[in-house]
């Protein structure tokens, strides 16, 4: 072998091992570029989102929330479920970056947190009583017991709300911090406990009356509350939240966002977001 072709061959070989190094140099950039957000969905909210620490949530949310990483490769979303609480707190700390559950904007949020102006789904607030009650709306309630509501929370500031602008059709609202699961406040209204519950129907309410058999309606959306991401303000998550506004967006107009709602919710709550 001559000279020539020894020196031609370490020259090749050299310039193989570089290309090597560079291409595992370059892998390893783009790992490192990849951040990994934390996010904390609905524990049990079936089938809007459910699944404990540990379980790898479902439901609506979580499936958005997957749709929405596929158009950011620069990100890994990574989901556990939390209490309500939980999720809130979390998010001021920095422990989360993403909170999912179901959440209006407020103005005490949009000051607290980054909101995307792209909602991610729509709340549509139903009242669930007894099919023979002949209560379809809101006035219907005049003299009947509902269901405590969360005090402080959605529904009881959207039937606040709706008093003060029908202040001739007195309704009785009572503030709870009892949190007794859906489920078993759908039985009391069966029971007669109660004669009505007013909830978001995106939390399985469906799900529970068609699978125990009980003799319950639901009215036609009373209120409807596009539903939104909150995202931990930071300087650093301005971008993230610009690119989940752009990701939603997308999502609605190639008609993702209708498919998942008819897969979780069986029915297309896109028709109903502002």
């Amino acid at each position: 072998m001559s000279s020539f072709q020894s020196i031609s061959r370490r020259a090749f070989g050299l310039a193989v091992a570089g290309v090597a190094i560079a291409v595992v140099t370059t892998g390893a950039a783009l790992a490192q570029d990849v951040r990994t957000i934390k996010i904390a969905t609905a524990a049990e909210s079936k089938p809007l989102s459910w699944g404990a620490i540990g379980v790898e949530p479902q439901g609506y949310e979580p499936d958005v929330l997957k749709a929405i990483n596929a158009k950011l490769p620069q990100y890994k979303f990574v989901m556990e479920g939390a209490a309500d609480i939980a999720q809130e707190t979390g998010l001021v700390t920095g422990k989360y970056d993403i909170a999912t559950g179901g959440y209006y904007r407020a103005p005490a949020r949009e000051k607290q947190f980054l909101i995307p102006e792209s909602p991610i789904g729509a709340s549509l607030i139903k009242i669930y009583s007894r099919k023979d009650s002949g209560i379809n709306e809101m006035k219907d309630l005049v003299g009947k017991k509902i269901v405590p509501v969360t005090a402080g929370g959605g529904i009881y500031k959207f039937a606040t709300a709706w008093q003060e602008k029908n202040p001739d059709t007195k309704i009785e609202i009572t503030a709870s911090s009892a949190g007794i699961p859906y489920p078993d406040r759908l039985k009391e209204v069966e029971n007669g406990k109660y004669d009505a519950l007013v909830l978001p129907s995106n939390l399985g309410e469906q799900t529970v009356i068609d699978q125990q058999k009980l003799n319950i309606k639901a009215s036609e959306p009373v209120a409807i509350n596009n539903t939104f991401i909150l995202i931990h303000r930071s300087e650093e998550n301005q971008a993230l939240s610009e690119g989940i506004d752009k990701a939603l967006k997308e999502l609605k107009a190639d008609g993702t966002l209708a498919k998942l709602s008819q897969k979780w919710f069986g029915e297309d709550i896109t028709t109903y977001m502002k």
